[in-house]
């Protein structure tokens, strides 16, 4: 039995450009993971994600070390993470999303994961979801007083001026950006009540092809975007997508032109036949995170550049999907490469974990 029945919507947040000037906001390190719920019962731990299905199987070792450390009674929502000497790495959170148990039981070894805490749900058996942000925050910290690493209790600033330093520096290590909580409101599972400041910049990309909108061959789903690198060889980074559907209908017709001979001496050509796949990155190329998904896409000639927004690369792609800008006529496609990225100063996951948490 459990202080709260499982499953819960988590709390969620909306995007804003800047962090809120108002009073009584609580500001938090946005970590790059797998959100979690986290269910401590009188004898057992039940891990779930934050699509509500169990997450157990897949971070064995935080399941017992959880069961382990955490205080009977207690419900923590929080994020689930893969630290490492330079700093947090999704893609091998991704990994653990592994039918095979043995394939999991060996990246627990060898990747182990960790978790970082940072609101209360329940304690001592009781809902304390009602609570303010801020009392529940003050709940969270005194029940886990005694935590140790791999399990974390994340940092937490009220000054403004701290936080957009943490936005400005904890990028470096690995994360997101900043949360920013009211401090009055209680717990609303599902609910966009909180703020999300993510690092926004921008890029001039190729747009190499693109993708049909499920709706039909008539609407453009998404662009697929490219990079040069130091090599001059196009890697796909990534995609835009969030278009109107009159404006879908309208880039179909825009972009029919550049579709005539496009694969003749296309730099993806050789994505079909899986040459190269694990060195470059193709839109076709299948994983077993996109199988059984329709990743056919539509080439065109290498000849329009858009500009776009994005938050921040994993590895050599953006790591969400970026958003489209404006096209930019004016610029060569050869022009478009990794160099013109800005670069983020590297900065120690320890002094994340060790920053003030309490900022009066």
């Amino acid at each position: 039995m459990f202080a709260i029945a499982p499953p819960i919507e988590p709390m969620l947040a909306k995007v804003a450009d800047e962090l809120p000037t108002a009073p009584a906001f609580l500001f938090e390190p946005k970590w790059d993971g797998f959100r979690a719920l986290v269910f401590r019962g009188a004898s057992d731990v039940f891990i779930q994600s934050r699509d509500l299905r169990p997450f157990d199987r897949y971070f064995p070792e935080l399941h017992d070390l959880l069961l382990d450390k955490l205080p009977s009674g207690c419900v923590i929502d929080g994020e689930i993470v893969i630290a490492t000497p330079t700093g947090l790495d999704f893609d091998a959170l991704q990994m653990r999303l592994h039918p095979a148990a043995s394939r999991v039981a060996k990246l627990a070894k060898e990747t182990p994961a960790s978790f970082v805490a940072f609101d209360a749900l329940a304690v001592d058996g009781h809902s304390v979801m009602s609570a303010t942000q801020n009392e529940r925050r003050a709940l969270l910290e005194k029940s886990l007083t005694n935590v140790e690493p791999p399990i974390h209790v994340t940092p937490m600033t009220r000054d403004r001026g701290v936080a957009a330093q943490w936005l400005e520096h904890f990028e470096g290590a690995g994360l997101d950006g900043v949360i920013a909580k009211p401090a009055e409101i209680p717990y609303q599972p599902g609910k966009r009540v909180l703020i999300k400041v993510k690092h926004a910049r921008t890029a001039d990309c190729v747009v190499a092809g693109f993708r049909w909108h499920k709706s039909g061959n008539d609407v453009v789903g998404s662009l697929l975007l490219g990079l040069y690198d130091d090599r001059g060889v196009l890697q796909h980074v990534g995609v835009t997508s969030a278009f109107t559907m009159p404006t879908r209908k309208q880039l179909a017709l825009d972009l029919a032109p550049l579709r005539k001979d496009a694969m003749k001496d296309h730099p993806w050509r050789e994505w079909a036949s899986a040459i190269d796949a694990a060195a470059t990155r193709m839109p076709g190329a299948q994983s077993r995170w996109s199988a059984g998904k329709d990743l056919s896409w539509e080439p065109l000639r290498i000849e329009r550049v858009c500009e776009v927004k994005y938050d921040h690369l994993q590895g050599d792609r953006f790591r969400h999907a970026a958003i489209f800008l404006r096209w930019r006529p004016d610029k060569p496609p050869s022009e478009c490469r990794y160099d013109q990225l800005e670069v983020t100063a590297p900065y120690e996951l320890e002094k994340v974990f060790g920053a003030e948490r309490h900022q009066r």
